[in-house]
């Protein structure tokens, strides 16, 4: 087993006009665009997979498990992406309400607002005089940055797109959705159950690591715990459809 350790990649950062260090201007952006990919293929794959393999339970035709997995598809897309936006735009739109007071606060009483800033750092574990200084030269530099430290760390430059996300997420949505739709088609009618399953299992692992890598958690346990809830979520459906297949549903 190859045990190097691979040092983590540096923290892209730049520099404004005062010299301070200022973090990349879209580094929010494209860590938004990455999880709602993520989340939109897992979602994607569990759920049109757990829709064909129901409807599969209660008959072996091709027309109504296209039909339902088609309806999956699009109906899942639409509302992965539109739960996307309403989340992130709630998120923006408390980033730039935290800016808009962080500038009045400044306009109103810069010295208060510098005041505060040293007593974070104090709270942090700096001795007064040592925060004092640190305050007045960040405050100094940027005093809007300053303040927005203490407001969540926020970049005024870097704020979240709503669109962004929800566009990231559709089309994860939609092409995670593609491979349980092929699983379930392509195979012969004997197939197409055992193939699912597999396919859908293996994808979710992948998922689930490259979510763990993107959060910095445990990618095998992340993994494991995609699998089981997919693997469970298959196998509910596919006995419910089952016994709606034996209870004489003809569809």
């Amino acid at each position: 087993m190859n045990t190097e350790h691979t040092p983590p990649a540096p923290v892209l950062a730049t520099a404004d006009s005062s010299g301070a260090p200022r973090r990349t201007t879209g580094y929010q952006q494209r860590l938004n665009q990455l999880r709602a990919a993520v989340l939109g293929a897992n979602d994607g794959i569990v759920s049109v997979a757990a829709t064909v393999v129901g409807v599969a339970g209660v008959t072996t035709a091709t027309g109504p498990i296209l039909a339902a997995g088609t309806a999956a598809v699009v109906g899942g897309a639409i509302s992965m992406a539109l739960g996307e936006y309403v989340s992130v735009s709630s998120q923006s739109d408390s980033e730039r309400g935290r800016i808009a007071t962080a500038e009045r606060e400044l306009a109103t009483d810069p010295e208060a607002a510098r005041e505060e800033l040293a007593e974070h750092w104090q709270e942090l574990g700096l001795t007064q005089e040592t925060a004092e200084q640190v305050a007045s030269e960040l405050h100094r530099r940027d005093p809007l940055a300053a303040r927005l430290t203490i407001a969540g760390d926020i970049d005024p430059d870097d704020i979240v797109s709503p669109w962004h996300a929800a566009i990231a997420s559709f089309l994860a949505f939609f092409l995670g959705a593609l491979l349980p739709m092929a699983a379930i088609l392509l195979p012969p009618p004997d197939l197409r159950i055992p193939v699912t399953f597999i396919a859908t299992l293996i994808a979710l692992a992948l998922t689930g690591w490259i979510a763990a890598k993107v959060g910095d958690a445990n990618p095998v346990r992340a993994s494991l715990r995609v699998v089981i809830g997919g693997a469970l979520a298959l196998g509910i459906t596919f006995v419910i459809g089952s016994l709606l297949g034996s209870a004489g549903l003809d569809i």
